[in-house]
C-alpha cells in the first residue's frame, strides 16, 4: 500500500520549484522569507526525475519581484517559478541569469569603489553555468560559491 502526505494547494502565491540540492534554506533567507507571516511550505531532498534532488517552496500571497527572481536565479538556476491565482497557475517559467547583475552582489574585493562608497554593484556575467561574475569597476570575479547579496 502507496502512503503519501499531500500539502494543500494555495489559493493565491508562488511556488519554486526544482530548488538546486541544498539550497532551500538560502533561497527562504535571500527572499527574507523567515519574518513573513503568511503560509510557507518547502521541502528538502525531494526526489525529482530532472535533477535526481530538489527543493520546493510554497509562498501563500506572495508574487516576487524581478531584483527576487534574480537572487533565485543566482542561487539556483535550475529553479522554476510558478504563480498561482485563485487556485488556478497563472504563469509558469524558468528562472534566468541576465547578462549583468546590478546592485544586487557584493563585490569580494574589499578595496573596490563599491565597498567603500556610495556606488552600486554591477557585474557582468561572465559564465552562466558555473556562475561567475566579474566587477564592471575592480574587474574581480565573484563565482557561485562566494556570493553575497547587499
Amino acid at each position: 500500500m502507496k502512503k503519501e502526505l499531500q500539502v494543500s494547494a494555495i489559493k493565491n502565491g508562488t511556488v519554486i520549484d526544482h530548488i538546486t540540492q541544498g539550497q532551500v534554506e538560502r533561497v527562504l533567507y535571500i527572499l527574507n522569507l523567515s519574518d513573513y507571516k503568511d503560509q510557507i511550505y518547502f521541502g528538502a531532498n525531494l526526489d525529482s526525475k530532472k535533477y535526481g534532488k530538489k527543493g520546493i517552496i510554497k509562498v501563500s500571497n506572495k508574487f516576487f519581484a524581478p531584483e527576487e527572481i534574480s537572487k533565485i536565479a543566482l542561487v539556483s538556476p535550475t529553479a522554476t517559478l510558478i504563480e498561482i491565482r485563485d487556485y488556478e497557475v497563472t504563469v509558469k517559467k524558468q528562472v534566468e541569469i541576465s547578462d549583468e547583475i546590478r546592485g544586487l552582489v557584493k563585490c569580494v574585493n574589499p578595496n573596490c569603489i563599491t565597498n567603500h562608497e556610495a556606488v552600486p554593484t554591477h557585474f557582468e556575467v561572465v559564465n552562466k553555468d558555473e556562475i561567475v561574475l566579474r566587477c564592471r569597476y575592480c574587474e574581480k570575479n565573484t563565482g557561485k560559491t562566494n556570493i553575497e547579496f547587499v
